[in-house]
Parts: structure tokens; sequence; C-alpha cells
């Protein structure tokens, strides 16, 4: 049973504690510094105050720029700790002051009514994962702002490259070979070149780290099935993988649809119905991955060279499950061609339908070891 329930305003340099107790109005039991070990022995005093036991109490706090690592110790030390989603919170459209003791409290009055939101709190495996992906993702955007700043200097200049592509070895020999009339403008390509060439390093140098975790990654078999559908390769699958962890956690794929923000907004009232754009709510950067795969099922389905050699060694029940998504999702994007939808509207849309693809990979792949643990 349980008689507290404590809620955390965490900081860089210190945690405000709230607690709600019975019927009573919730109130601040103190403050302290934000290391892990003075915040313990904090807690421990807290419970030792109110005659409280671990499995008596339950913490929450809001997701943020300190992470996970406080609930992960609370984890392991035996408590019940979650981590609440700030966008989901009840707010009050009167309420203009906000403190940390204010959010302290509220957060504790809040978990005893049950009016909060958790989040997923993903273990450490998972955490290295996704931060290895969203280096590469900002090395990348490095890259491109790079290659932008490049062009633009030329441009001002009066160069244009006119060979068949950009950024390919021919377009980089011609950055080579370019006479400009001022030495101070050839040092300043010469930068914009050596720039770009470190970039693009950074971008090949965290990719070959994602391929060596990937061999010892517990997730690495739900990764080599979503490379059988097609559009998924590497990097979009460790993406998708380490940013969502244990699909298993969602009943149906309509909630990681909604996890994903990839559902309509709606504002209804009596008869009037009005749905509105998708409501972003969630994790954006499997959004945005899933809405730049699928741009590939624009194409007639295929089982393309490339897509076979990642299938080899899958299951057949993978398999019927990607040519399945390449038939219905590439149907649904000419239907909706057809009726004039914006294009970048019709990519929302076929994401939101391969997401629950992606939910029914991960289905297949806990099937076998659910039924291997109901044998043992």
């Amino acid at each position: 049973m349980v008689k507290g329930y404590i809620g955390l305003d965490v900081h860089k340099a210190q945690i405000v504690t709230g607690v709600a107790k019975g019927v009573e109005d919730a109130f601040i039991h103190g403050k302290c510094s934000a290391d892990i070990r003075v915040f313990m022995k904090a807690l421990r005093k807290l419970l030792k105050k109110y005659d409280w036991k671990k499995d008596e109490v339950r913490i929450c706090y809001e997701a943020g720029p300190c992470g996970f690592p406080l609930a992960r110790h609370l984890l392991r030390m035996g408590y019940a700790v979650d981590v609440i989603a700030p966008s989901l919170i009840p707010t009050k459209s009167g309420d203009r002051v906000k403190t940390d003791k204010r959010d302290a409290k509220k957060l504790a009055r809040l978990l005893r009514s049950g009016d909060l939101t958790a989040i997923h709190i993903p273990d450490e495996a998972d955490e290295v994962i996704r931060d290895l992906c969203r280096a590469r993702t900002d090395a990348v955007d490095d890259r491109t702002r790079t290659k932008q700043r490049l062009g633009a200097f030329l441009l001002r200049n009066g160069h244009h490259y006119t060979g068949r592509s950009n950024w390919t070895e021919a377009h980089h020999r011609y950055l080579r070979e370019l006479v400009l009339i001022d030495p101070i403008q050839k040092l300043i390509l010469e930068e914009y070149v050596q720039a770009l060439d470190g970039t693009m390093d950074r971008v090949a140098s965290i990719e070959d780290h994602m391929r060596i975790r990937l061999e010892s990654w517990h997730r690495r078999s739900f990764v080599e099935a979503l490379q059988g559908l097609k559009g998924f390769q590497m990097v979009a699958s460790m993406v998708v993988a380490s940013e969502l962890g244990d699909l298993t956690r969602f009943s149906h794929p309509r909630k990681l649809m909604d996890y994903l923000g990839l559902v309509s907004s709606e504002d209804s009232s009596g008869t009037r119905r009005r749905q509105g754009a998708i409501t972003k709510c969630g994790n954006s950067h499997v959004r945005w991955m899933l809405v730049e795969v699928v741009h590939s099922y624009r194409l007639p389905p295929k089982i393309s060279k490339q897509l076979s050699v990642r299938q080899e060694g899958l299951n057949g029940a993978i398999k019927a499950v990607s040519w399945k998504a390449q038939k219905r999702l590439h149907k649904r994007y000419l239907r909706l061609k057809m009726r004039g939808l914006h294009e970048n509207k019709i990519m929302v849309a076929l994401a939101r339908e391969l997401a629950a693809f992606v939910w029914e990979i991960a289905q297949i792949i806990q099937a076998p070891a659910d039924s291997t643990q109901a044998a043992a």
C-alpha cells in the first residue's frame, strides 16, 4: 500500500522535494544537493521521519536535461519511480506563478491523484547507442551547414559548378583546383574545404563505431529485422531501436503512433468535429526518421538487390511483413496523390502506417523469447 507520494524538482545543482500523504495538501519537505549520494541520504531521512518503507512510497520527477541516472539509481535501490512527460502535466490557465517549490508540490499532488503520464526509462546500453546515433545526426547537420556555407561563398564570388553532381570526387577536385583572384579568398576556400573534410570524417568515424557497437547490443536482432523493411538500413534501424527501446510495452500500434505524435490533433464539440495537424507530441527523432524512410515507398513494390542482401537470414514472417508494407504503402501513396494532397502530408500519413509495421516486426522478434520462457 502506498502511503506517500514524493515529487522532485530536479536541477543541475539542487533537488526540491515535495510530499503528499493521505488526504492532506501537498507540502515542501526541503531541498538538497543534486548529488545522488546526498539526495539518497536526504531521502532516507524523509522515510525515517514518516516511518515509511521503500515499497510504501512513489517518487516522480520531470524529464529534462539531467537525464535518467537518478531514476535508474532509485530503481536499483528498490524504489518505485516514474519520469514524467512535461508536456502532458495538467496546468491551470490562470496559474501564472511558477517556482521550484510549487513544481515539487504539484508533482506530488498529481502523482497521488494519478494525473501524470510516465515515459519509458531506457537502460544504460540503449542510452549509449542513442547518444551515438544522435552524435551522428549532429555531425550530419554540421556537414550540411558547411556545404551550404561553402556553396554560398562560391556563389557570391561568381563560381558555379556545372558538373553532373555536387560533393562527388570530381566536385572535390574542382574545388581544389579552383583559382580565385585574391589570395585571402583562396585561403577562405581552403578553410571551408578542410572543415568539410573534417565533418565527413566525423560522420564516417561515428558510423564505424555504430557498426562495432551493434555487434554486442542486445537489440541487434531487432535492428537486423528492421533492415528487412524497404528504406531501413543500419543507421535508420539503430535510431529507431535505440529511441523506442522495447516496443512490446505498446499493446496496439495506434498507441505507438500516438507516442510518436503522428496522429491528428482534434478540437471537437457537439456535432462539430475539427481535425488539425499532427500532435508532434512524442519522440521527434523517430518521427523524423520514419518520414525520411517512407519516401522510398513512392516507388512500386520491388525486392531490390540491396534489400535482398539485408533480408538474408531473416525468417519468412519478417519478409512477409516487409512485402505487405511495400504493397500497402505504395497503394496508399497513389490514392492520396490522386486526391491532390500535398506531398508532405502524404509522407506523414505513410509514416504513421509504417510505424504499425515496425510495431509488428517487434512483436515477431519478441515472440520466440516469450515462447521459450513459457516453455521453461
